[in-house]
């Protein structure tokens, strides 16, 4: 009797400590205490190092219950999206291919905001580069870019197939992070890149490489990145998704506002040279947006690319894809 009463007093004891460690929000679901944001090392998502090195992401959602903002940086969008998968981060900063790539997996969750537009760029080395004419000049050549889903992956692939080469015959595709890719060309172990900014002026201030096209040339204003938050958030806390749009609302304006801080900023947060990232800035095609009004029919036309490279097994939609609303809101 004394051990069964000992038991149950043992299980009590459990279930408050595990109540007061979830923390319920008042309407039952959890309450975030703490919220975790994923990003990669690159100038189109600026505006999220912005937010955290300025201390905004706490300072805007601690009224909400929020006491920590950490934020988690990965090579590119496909490794990013199985830390989301895995429940490892709550809100991302990533491209538009790979959300929908996650999505069409059975992630839970949408686009909120737009982040940018275009920005991207293949790079030859320079005796191949001066060669160069249209894009039949990439038969025969080895050209790293990021995984397969992420948005260099897809945008490259379809962009050769609308000019009638075959991307798995008539080249070498070769999947690489930002790092390895710039080592690999430097080395001359591949014969260009397919990357987003900086990667692209980083190569060519080192004299490695000679930028032949910008991604905007090869789909006009096309969306790239996306600002993605976890289906339990947009259920269970709206306010906290509005307010996370605000922040990044307020950042994205930033940028063009006090362009040499948020060089410094991003400098400072990827470890990239600040003349690396200001050349880039000013030598890119990309734009720093927020609404996401404007990206939604570009990435429904992703989703049909992903469809046909067989990423994802069905043509998502934009309701499947996008809540709008927190921008509307905010």
């Amino acid at each position: 009797m004394k051990r069964r009463s000992l038991i149950l007093i043992t299980i009590g004891l459990l279930v408050v400590i595990l109540a007061a460690y979830v923390a319920l929000s008042p309407d039952g679901g959890m309450q975030y205490k703490k919220i975790t944001i994923g990003y990669q090392p690159s100038t189109h998502q600026v505006a999220e190092m912005i937010a955290m090195e300025k201390g905004w992401w706490e300072d805007d959602l601690k009224e909400f219950g929020v006491e920590e903002v950490d934020d988690k940086v990965f090579p590119s969008g496909p490794p990013e999206m199985q830390a989301m998968l895995g429940d490892e981060i709550d809100v991302a900063y990533v491209g538009v291919a790979p959300a929908i790539t996650a999505i069409g997996q059975g992630l839970d969750a949408k686009i909120v905001a737009a982040v940018n537009t275009q920005g991207s760029a293949i790079v030859l080395i320079p005796k191949i580069a001066e060669r160069y004419k249209d894009p039949q000049s990439l038969k025969g050549l080895k050209i790293a870019t990021f995984l397969p889903g992420s948005v260099q992956d897809t945008l490259l692939r379809t962009w050769l197939k609308e000019n009638e080469i075959n991307p798995d015959k008539d080249l070498d595709i070769v999947p690489m992070g930002p790092g390895d890719a710039i080592t690999a060309i430097e080395s001359e172990r591949v014969d260009g890149v397919f990357l987003p900014s900086p990667s692209p002026s980083n190569i060519v201030l080192d004299g490695k490489g000679k930028i032949v096209v910008k991604s905007g040339e090869m789909w006009p204003d096309h969306a790239c990145c996306v600002l993605l938050v976890s289906g339990d958030l947009i259920r269970g806390h709206p306010e906290i998704v509005e307010q996370i749009v605000k922040t990044h609302i307020k950042a994205t304006n930033y940028i063009y506002e006090e362009l040499d801080d948020s060089i410094e900023i991003c400098s400072d947060k990827t470890g990239i040279p600040g003349d690396v990232v200001r050349y880039s800035v000013q030598a890119w095609d990309g734009r720093w947006v927020s609404d996401p009004r404007p990206i939604v029919g570009s990435s429904l036309e992703y989703a049909g690319y992903q469809y046909d490279l067989g990423y994802i097994q069905k043509i998502l939609g934009s309701d499947e894809l996008f809540d709008l609303k927190f921008y509307k809101e905010a």
